[in-house]
């Protein structure tokens, strides 16, 4: 029973809303005003797709290391390198290239910077 009581007090406030729009939206414009006009709402736009254009990675940018810089990078790593194998006769080539490689690879992770 509560919930009658209670849709028939907010029936009265609803109609009177209603109708309170209804004789607003009848009203005859005032002299010399601009008589209203419809508008209509824009046309929906389908977004576009994500694939057109290439996803970005939200991680950061290695930065950027200069030349000169990545140069002594490698050139101490290889020395470690052949400091770790003893000195011992290798090949001086194959150790820079392992070099490169490492110091390329910090360089992407960021852990290396100019």
């Amino acid at each position: 029973m509560a919930t009658t009581k209670s849709v028939t007090k907010t029936a009265p406030a609803k109609r009177a809303v209603t109708s309170a729009v209804t004789s607003v939206a009848r009203a005859k414009p005032a002299p010399g005003a601009k008589p209203a006009t419809k508008t209509r709402a824009a046309p929906k736009v389908a977004p576009k797709p994500a694939a057109a254009k290439p996803a970005r990675s939200r991680a950061k940018k290695p930065p950027a290391v200069a030349a000169e810089q990545r140069r002594y990078y490698v050139e101490v790593a290889a020395y470690h390198i052949a400091e770790r194998r003893g000195f011992a006769p290798g090949d001086p080539l194959q150790d820079w290239v392992q070099a490169e490689a490492e110091i390329d690879r910090l360089i992407a992770e960021g852990l290396l910077g100019g």
